[in-house]
């Protein structure tokens, strides 16, 4: 087992490494500047992947400064789950065409690869709220589906999101869509994320990931099981 875990742990670093070469591969391609005899059309061109550049580098910035923190104030405690949201991240990044950037994205719940794909768990539910903060980072254009158009007032708090889909608008002016399925092993989850378009079906960007078990463990859900009490009876 111990050199599967260890097979497994190699594996990933070169997916790593590979993936940090092609964020490099990309980046170097949209700093590119067009010809100072290009038409003025392709200056604008530059201009926008200038400025796409600029959001890539502004999202990595921030992903270093955040790990540098979580690094200084854990220790040497396990990682969280956002690091390896934002690994995957990277990936989908690395190969998302720079045209669909201006484009209105949603992400989507987790859903185990071999169960019901309407059910999901704590774990596919924060992945989606992760990935939606990563997302929001990178300076991507997204909706929150989950919105309704009201506020309802409760003595238990002030709510505006549902998951009740009659409280919620109908139509969305949704382009792509970022989901993706999640598999079990014995020491983790592996993820697979994907964006697709929401017309076409067609799959723009994927990536892989895997969570291991001790960081799956420190999800706590909020729904506490009910404990009974056994007391000795009297006598």
């Amino acid at each position: 087992m111990h050199k599967g875990i260890m097979g497994l742990a190699i594996s990933l670093l070169l997916t790593s490494c590979a993936s940090q070469q092609k964020w490099q591969d990309y980046r170097d391609r949209s700093l590119q500047v067009a010809p100072a005899t290009a038409p003025a059309q392709s200056a604008a061109d530059a201009s926008y992947y200038q400025s796409l550049v600029s959001q890539q580098a502004s999202y990595s910035s921030n992903r270093r400064a955040e790990a540098r923190l979580e690094q200084r104030y854990q220790g040497e405690q396990r990682r969280s789950l956002n690091h390896y949201v934002q690994g995957m991240m990277h990936d989908l990044i690395a190969v998302m065409s720079p045209s669909i950037a201006d484009s209105v994205f949603a992400v989507t719940s987790f859903v185990y690869l071999d169960g019901a794909y309407d059910d999901t768990d704590l774990l596919g539910n924060q992945l989606a709220e992760s990935f939606m903060h990563e997302v929001h980072q990178f300076g991507l254009e997204q909706i929150d589906f989950k919105t309704t158009d009201f506020i309802r007032v409760t003595p238990q708090g002030d709510f505006v999101f549902s998951r009740d889909f009659l409280e919620l608008r109908e139509e969305q002016p949704i382009e792509y869509v970022l989901g993706g399925t999640l598999v079990r092993h014995q020491s983790g989850v592996m993820v697979n994320a994907r964006l697709v378009g929401i017309d076409s079906k067609r799959v723009l960007a994927s990536a892989q990931g895997f969570i291991p078990q001790a960081v799956i463990a420190g999800l706590q859900p909020s729904e506490r099981q009910q404990r009974v009490i056994l007391q000795q009876g009297a006598e």
